[in-house]
């Protein structure tokens, strides 16, 4: 049964003020929604709050008040702001508008995909921060190759919604927890974006929801509302929105915190095993660009690979690499006839694969009533393959693979003999089901797909055979494999979704899957593969770290799963609940010793 004290909102405030960078990035990047656009239909009161939730957990129909104490250390927010006479008068004015356009949108039923009752019921909803706790109980043996810190991101909205909000709209949070000598610690901190600092200030939350808030009329009216506020000096809008709360990758000594509407956050962890955002990182001065949540670090030359897009103007797509001590190259332009929402993308020993598919950006829609995220059904998705080293896009190769739509792909590798690219992705259908509140069951296939160089045709199959095809979403391989051929990879599984009820190591060769399933009522995240060695002949020779949380003892636990039988070998008990959430890393204790000291 689940507990108020379970939720650990902060009551906002009365109307006051936001900040952010540009309308590019309020947008937000990981955002789909609606394949054919909301329609708003006005209705004579609000959806209740008891809607059955798809989430199959209790509404929350109360949202508690968070008192702010010194142990969870959380500023107070700062009510005063120091403005002159006319931006007084100004957020006045501006704050009665949003009072209106808060009014108007509660005259209107939020579809599932929106509503906040829905989106962060159970245990999708938010938790306080905990500092680091040490010496956590623990059953059974931690193997004594696992030595670091395991840390994984999530969305954990700091303010109760006042309108429509999606769970991908929530503020970054960061579940860590360290192991070293057989015994482990936890805390679980805010990633301070930006956004997140200036929200906290002001009291409430102010900045555009990607997601949840910005489609139709009003949510146009909510754009207008931001900038209004910027240009009259009211909010910061020049140093980013982005919530941090989707990827983790350990680069060049630095823990990054991503999503894909802003710049990387650097944070480190601290000699005790907490965690501190050092701040919004340009890698010296060298991006001004948004990057993706999933960039890739190759395991032999330790360069890094990203990708960046813009859904407001051309380029709509770059490319570009760090090398292993993190010089950033120059940017490729691709070309791309419509932004595109690209989530993820592979990486292969020469080359980078990328996907252009069918979810794309139609600001105009938003004028007309709707989402600015669509699915076009008259678009055939495609994957581009550009050698890794390339200057400019001449020389990529675009392969038609139609009806597919990868929100995550795994791996890439390349078969020379039979001049193909093999992609392993999990191809979702409907495409935007995700977010887009329809009859159809949401399907996440393991396939591969297999991209011919030279003849330029694709093929594409399920992986594992139709009678025992399960959702899978959210996972691995071995990352020192990444790029190149595996054998097995380590997902989700996701049944009942979005929840996941255990995990499945599959061999992508014959399809045969291997279960670990949590138990009756509960439910863990993505799996984290960590090799026991890396000079082990077999590449299934580690271990799996997941979180996973009990429904009916409202407690959460990481997991530790010997990946070559899939049998537990030991559960650290956590002194709090851990939200269900998406992903995350291990750093090795010799890495965090070399971690990056602040500026």
């Amino acid at each position: 049964m689940m507990a108020s004290s379970s939720s650990a909102w902060v009551k906002p405030h009365n109307f006051s003020t936001s900040s952010s960078t540009s309308l590019v990035h309020d947008f937000g990047c990981c955002s789909l929604n609606n394949s054919k656009s909301i329609t708003l239909k006005k209705s004579n009161k609000r959806r209740a709050n008891h809607i059955k939730c798809t989430l199959q957990t209790p509404s929350l129909h109360h949202f508690p008040n968070y008192t702010l104490n010194k142990e969870e250390m959380l500023m107070k927010p700062n009510k005063s702001q120091d403005l002159n006479m006319f931006q007084r008068a100004a957020a006045m004015a501006l704050d009665a508008f949003e009072t209106v356009l808060v009014n108007t949108e509660r005259k209107y039923p939020l579809p599932k995909t929106t509503d906040p009752s829905v989106q962060i019921a159970g245990n999708f909803a938010p938790v306080p921060e905990q500092p680091v706790r040490h010496h956590l109980p623990v059953v059974g043996s931690i193997p004594v190759c696992i030595q670091g810190v395991y840390v994984r991101n999530g969305a954990n909205p700091l303010f109760e919604p006042v309108g429509g909000h999606h769970l991908f709209d929530g503020d970054g949070m960061i579940h860590s927890v360290s192991i070293g000598d057989g015994t482990a610690s936890y805390a679980c901190r805010f990633t301070e974006t930006e956004r997140f600092v200036q929200e906290r200030n002001i009291g409430r939350p102010v900045f555009p929801k990607a997601i949840g808030e910005l489609h139709g009329y009003t949510g146009v009216g909510r754009i207008c509302l931001f900038y209004a506020r910027g240009l009259a000096g009211i909010l910061d809008h020049k140093n980013g929105s982005g919530v941090a709360n989707a990827g983790l990758v350990y680069f060049n000594k630095h823990l990054l915190a991503m999503s894909e509407d802003d710049l990387p956050y650097h944070v480190r962890v601290t000699s005790s095993g907490d965690l501190e955002t050092v701040g919004r990182y340009d890698f010296d001065g060298q991006l001004s660009s948004a990057m993706i949540a999933h960039p890739k670090v190759d395991p032999v030359t330790g360069e890094l690979f990203a990708l960046s897009y813009d859904v407001v103007q051309k380029p709509y797509l770059k490319y570009f690499k760090f090398s292993k001590d993190g010089k950033k190259s120059s940017d490729v332009e691709i070309p791309l006839a419509e932004p595109t929402m690209m989530h993820d993308f592979a990486i292969t020993e020469r080359f980078v694969v990328i996907p252009d598919q069918q979810v794309v950006f139609k600001l105009q829609e938003m004028i007309r009533g709707g989402s600015p995220v669509v699915y076009d059904k008259n678009k055939t998705s495609r994957f581009g393959i550009l050698d890794k080293n390339a200057e400019n896009a001449s020389g990529i190769k675009w392969v038609d693979v139609p009806d597919c739509f990868c929100f995550h792909l795994w791996n890439a590798w390349e078969e020379p003999e039979t001049d193909e690219v093999v992609v392993i992705g999990s191809c979702m259908t409907p495409a935007d089901s995700i977010f887009n509140e329809c009859d159809a069951n949401l399907k996440s296939a393991l396939s591969e797909i297999r991209l011919n160089l030279k003849t330029g045709v694709s093929t594409r199959r399920p992986i594992i055979p139709e009678s025992q095809q399960l959702n899978l979403e959210a996972g691995m391989v071995n990352r020192n494999l990444l790029g190149r051929k595996t054998q097995y990879a380590y997902l989700a599984i996701a049944e009942p979704w979005p929840k996941v009820s255990g995990i499945a190591k599959v061999d992508l060769t014959t399809g045969e899957v291997q279960k670990f399933i949590y138990g009756d009522c509960c439910y863990g995240g993505e799996p984290y593969f960590v090799p026991r060695d890396p000079n082990s002949e077999r590449k299934d020779d580690g271990y799996i770290l997941a979180f996973m949380h009990d429904e009916n003892t409202w407690k959460s636990e990481l997991k530790i799963i010997n990946a070559m039988t899939l049998e537990l070998e030991a559960s650290v008990k956590l002194p709090s609940r851990v939200p269900y959430g998406f992903h995350g890393t291990f750093i090795n204790s010799k890495d965090l010793e070399k971690q990056s000291s602040p500026a």
